[in-house]
C-alpha cells in the first residue's frame, strides 16, 4: 500500500504537456518571410545553374558541327573545354546544394530559438515537468536537476561495466 501511495504522489508533482512543433513553425510569421528568403535564393542558385548548363550546350552544339573540320589540337582543347565545363557545373551543384541548406539553417534557426523559448517560458510558468513533441517524439524542456539519469542503473542492473 506504501508503494501505491508513493507512486501516486510521484505521478501528482510530474505535470506533462505537448505540442506539435511543426505546427507552431508553421503558424510563426517569421516563417513564411524566411521561405520566401529561401526561395529567392534558391531561384538565384537555379538561375545560374540553367545559365551554365545553357554555356555547355551551346559549346558543344558548336563543338559538334565543327569538329570534323577542325585539327586535332583545336578538337582537343574544344574537348578539354567542354570537360572543365562540366566539372564546373557539377561543383556548382555540390556547392549550390550545401549553400542552400547552409542558408535554410541560417533562416530558420532564430524561429526555432524563438518558439523554444515561448515554449520553456510558458512550461515554467505553468509549472509543466516535461513538454514532448508530439511532431518529433523528442523532449523540448525539463527542470535542471529535475530529472536523473538512469542510464548508469540500467548498465548496473544489466551487468555493463
Amino acid at each position: 500500500m506504501s508503494t501505491f501511495s508513493l507512486g501516486t504522489h510521484a505521478q501528482s508533482r510530474a505535470k506533462f504537456g505537448y505540442i506539435d512543433s511543426e505546427k507552431l513553425l508553421s503558424m510563426m510569421p517569421e516563417r513564411a518571410k524566411a521561405q520566401k528568403e529561401l526561395q529567392d535564393f534558391a531561384k538565384g542558385l537555379e538561375d545560374q545553374l540553367a545559365s551554365m548548363n545553357s554555356e555547355l550546350q551551346q559549346k558543344y552544339n558548336e563543338y559538334m558541327q565543327k569538329k570534323d573540320s577542325l585539327s586535332d589540337f583545336l578538337r582537343q582543347t574544344k574537348e578539354k573545354e567542354i570537360q572543365d565545363l562540366q566539372a564546373r557545373i557539377q561543383n556548382f551543384q555540390m556547392t549550390a546544394q550545401q549553400e542552400l541548406q547552409k542558408k535554410e539553417q541560417e533562416l530558420v534557426q532564430p524561429i526555432v530559438e524563438k518558439a523554444k523559448a515561448a515554449i520553456k517560458k510558458v512550461a515554467k510558468a505553468k509549472g509543466f515537468t516535461y513538454i514532448f513533441d508530439v511532431s518529433t517524439g523528442a523532449f523540448l524542456y525539463w527542470p535542471e536537476g529535475g530529472s536523473e539519469d538512469i542510464l548508469p542503473l540500467v548498465k548496473k542492473e544489466l551487468g555493463i561495466e
